[in-house]
């Protein structure tokens, strides 16, 4: 099983705590085990929630983190207090054997902290960038995206992100088939791409009150297979196309275009992953308009070739794709049931 440890510290933010813990956990594979087990560890046995709300008690020391595959970095009240003694080091003592490190929100300042955010790319809640920018200049600090993937190292906006990111690393991990069942066990769409826009707040709201794309966007997956224009969108939505242009941008951080492009190339992954249909029929059944179109827009968003894809998630054992610590077809970038028992070990 891959291992999670999910790091705890002084007045953690209960949502940060929790969103990977749940994600995880109702993660699946097709045969019904569980890939995934999550471990709470923190210096101190026992640890405030942020805002005082409760305690919370974590069954590992920090000894739980070099056995880990991922850790994630919750954020906390204050995370520009000095780490407590060990955490630095126990972080840099991971990622040094190739551990995957992932924070949530302001969890950024944390992982910042530790040097192994430095000359890296990182995100963290759109209200707290400038400060981590600051306060780290050596970070390449992007407040306009969902989470950054940077390989070993990930980091995710505040709130929702952060299950955006989880399963993105599903994905990775175990194939968009796992990753579609956690969504929906977190009522989560997967569609969302890390390069998304964050909800920022603006001195002006950028759409009408009420406005929405969801409808737009569904219609979208469904007719993901017709070969559709600018036009044909923007017809379907009522509005012009240079219109829908500036508000499908506002709401999804992409143009309708590309987001229909990555909804072919999603839909590609998963008949790649689950059929043995050849590509040329993939091709089209994903709304490509030729094979070679179809191999070069995927391998443009996905960072490989189809063929070089399935291979990597139906060679596994199970027919599970890219098992373990880093897995998922070759380490890539970009893109991307039910019942559980969760036991909670005595602190080791």
């Amino acid at each position: 099983m891959h291992t999670v440890a999910v790091l705890a510290l002084d007045q953690v933010i209960p949502f940060d705590l929790s969103a990977p813990i749940d994600t995880f956990n109702w993660a699946r594979l097709p045969d019904g085990r569980s890939p995934y087990r999550t471990k709470v560890c923190s210096v101190t046995e026992e640890v405030r929630a942020g805002a005082g709300a409760f305690t919370v008690r974590a069954p590992y020391g920090l000894e739980a983190l070099a056995e880990a595959d991922t850790i994630t970095v919750p954020g906390t009240v204050d995370p520009t207090r000095p780490l407590p003694p060990g955490v630095a080091e126990a972080l840099r003592a991971a990622a040094a054997n190739g551990t995957r490190i992932a924070s949530i929100c302001v969890g950024a300042f944390i992982f910042a902290a530790t040097g192994l955010l430095d000359g890296q790319r990182a995100t963290t809640h759109w209200i707290a960038a400038a400060d981590l920018a600051a306060r780290h200049p050596a970070v390449t600090v992007d407040p306009n995206v969902l989470y950054v993937d940077n390989g070993q190292f990930l980091t995710s906006a505040g709130a929702a992100a952060a299950l955006d990111m989880c399963l993105h690393m599903i994905r990775k991990d175990y194939g968009s088939a796992v990753a579609a069942h956690a969504a929906r066990m977190s009522v989560m769409p997967l569609e969302r791409e890390g390069g998304q826009a964050q909800f920022i707040v603006h001195a002006q709201p950028p759409v009408p009150a009420g406005a929405t794309m969801e409808p737009l966007l569904n219609w979208l997956e469904e007719n993901a297979d017709r070969d559709l224009t600018l036009e044909d969108i923007a017809v379907r939505a009522g509005i012009s196309a240079r219109t829908l242009n500036r508000r499908f941008r506002e709401q999804t951080g992409t143009t309708p275009l590309q987001w229909l492009h990555r909804a072919r190339v999603r839909r590609a992954q998963h008949l790649l992953e689950s059929t043995s249909h050849p590509v040329e029929r993939i091709a089209v059944q994903a709304g490509f308009g030729s094979p070679t179109a179809f191999r070069d827009r995927f391998k443009r968003v996905v960072g490989t070739s189809p063929q070089a894809y399935r291979r990597a998630f139906r060679g596994a054992p199970d027919g599970v794709g890219g098992v373990g610590g880093m897995g998922g077809a070759g380490g890539m970038d970009d893109a991307h049931f039910i019942s559980r028992e969760v036991r909670v070990p005595q602190r080791t």
